[in-house]
């Protein structure tokens, strides 16, 4: 092969309308996403500049981080998300745009609802006012984050203007071991990698462990990818993309699905062709990880101990988190467990985390939350009694939306409250003033939930087996 190129070059050159020297590159804009939160600005700078939306069947919107996930039938209380939703609502109407209310059956966290639509492809540009945009890189897509005035732009244009980011390769080498998530795979690599590896690189995650993920695992793992520093991440598609696409709403039918295979068949990264950087992670020697400071990569194995602090960063992270060095993670008593986000909401982090929590109880002093994806993964999840199973267990059944991964809205934690998490964030305050949080699988979270400390599945067997 005269000129082998990576996945993220045959979608970039795919999308790529003009390259001129010195200047960003600009590109066509697939698809494109957007919430309540990033949206109202971004109108009105449209209204200021006189324009349209461009391609308003390009665009959908939904209500989601703002947005209560009980007592739907009840006026908000909260007067900022109250107004922030009305006016994308407003806004929508006004520009034509395709819009899915709050508690309608269609609702749900963005990154939840594209994939599950269909309306995420292989190959596509796909763009969101919402760094974790990412998510959809699972498909073979080339999806980030953008700002504002981005936002404003693509409404207008259906373009926009970006420089070209460098290429990493994280392979995984290796089948992950039983107990060992697609979560605590993506907690690994950032441990190893650091918020920062990734700056100014698109990621592409190769290698058999990677191959063996679901797309739900996959969605997981390119969701994080920002907390890498990373402008997105990419997995080249494959039969499991083929086969979760196939019959979704917006998936192409008939002879266009053919065709569309053919084109998404293409799509992976040739033989001998170069990337700017590569890291290497072997699955063998993974474990279920657990967060202990507040930055994703501040990691370590739920059988560790809190290490001693490296720097004054460090030394800072402790004192918010409330903990010491020496202590043993499954010792940490925590007060919340949140199961849900763009990371972890799907069906089958439910599945798995019901998985767990089957006939057992939550442990009293802790307050324990399940918040679907969308409203489609709540019905599905209730069809199949998985909300029957965290209700019994004495779990909190809720509404979608991003609820406490944000504390936009009404889920938030009081000061020095720990929750055991599945988001994608345990910045300072992320979760409610002066909260702390742990990021974990779901499976680590029902089991925490249930013990009162941190815990592992393994812990609850041997509860049982000496029973």
């Amino acid at each position: 092969m005269t000129n082998p190129k990576t996945l993220f070059d045959k979608v970039w050159e795919k999308n790529l309308i003009r390259s001129r020297s010195g200047k960003p590159d600009l590109l066509y804009v697939d698809f494109h996403l957007m919430h309540e939160v990033t949206s109202t600005h971004a109108f009105n700078m449209l209204r200021q500049m006189g324009r349209k939306v461009r391609r308003p069947d390009l665009t959908i919107a939904t209500m989601d981080h703002q947005v209560p996930t009980t007592n739907l039938d009840q006026p908000i209380k909260d007067q900022i998300a109250a107004e922030q939703m009305n006016a994308l609502k407003k806004n929508c109407t006004e520009f034509g745009i395709t819009m899915f209310p709050w508690g309608s059956n269609e609702q749900g966290i963005v990154h939840v609802i594209g994939p599950e639509r269909g309306l995420t492809q292989p190959g596509m540009v796909i763009v969101c006012g919402d760094s974790h945009t990412s998510t959809h890189g699972a498909f073979g897509a080339l999806a980030f984050g953008i700002g504002i005035s981005e936002v404003a732009h693509v409404l207008a244009t259906q373009t926009l203007p970006q420089r070209k980011p460098k290429t990493m390769a994280v392979t995984v080498k290796g089948k992950l071991p039983k107990d060992v998530t697609a979560k605590d795979l993506i907690l690994g690599i950032i441990q190893k990698i650091g918020t920062h590896g990734g700056v100014g690189h698109v990621i592409e995650y190769r290698g058999e462990a990677i191959r063996a993920l679901s797309m739900e695992g996959r969605m997981t793992v390119c969701n994080m990818t920002i907390e890498g520093g990373a402008r997105a991440g990419m997995i080249a598609p494959d039969d499991v993309t083929f086969n979760y696409l196939k019959g979704k709403p917006n998936a192409p039918k008939g002879e266009e699905w053919e065709k569309a295979l053919e084109d998404w068949s293409k799509l992976y990264t040739d033989e001998g062709a170069i990337f700017d950087k590569e890291v290497i992670i072997y699955a063998s020697e993974l474990k279920p990880f657990v967060t202990w400071g507040t930055t994703p990569a501040q990691s370590i194995t739920i059988d560790s101990t809190i290490p001693l602090p490296k720097n004054k960063t460090e030394e800072k992270a402790l004192e918010y988190m409330g903990l010491k060095p020496g202590m043993r993670i499954k010792d940490i008593e925590v007060d919340a467990v949140f199961i849900g986000s763009c990371t972890n909401a799907r069906i089958e982090d439910l599945r798995a985390a019901a998985n767990v929590a089957k006939g057992h109880k939550v442990k009293d002093s802790v307050r324990a939350i399940v918040v679907p994806g969308s409203m489609k993964v709540k019905k599905q999840a209730e069809d199949e009694g998985l909300a029957k199973i965290f209700i019994d267990a004495g779990f909190e059944w809720r509404a979608a939306g991003c609820s406490m991964c944000v504390g936009m809205n009404d889920d938030v934690l009081k000061p020095e409250q720990r929750c055991a998490s599945t988001s994608n964030r345990n910045f300072e305050g992320r979760q409610g003033k002066g909260a702390r949080t742990h990021l974990v699988s779901p499976v680590i979270a029902a089991a925490t939930a249930i013990k009162g400390h941190f815990a592992s599945l393994s812990d609850l067997n041997k509860e049982v087996s000496t029973k």
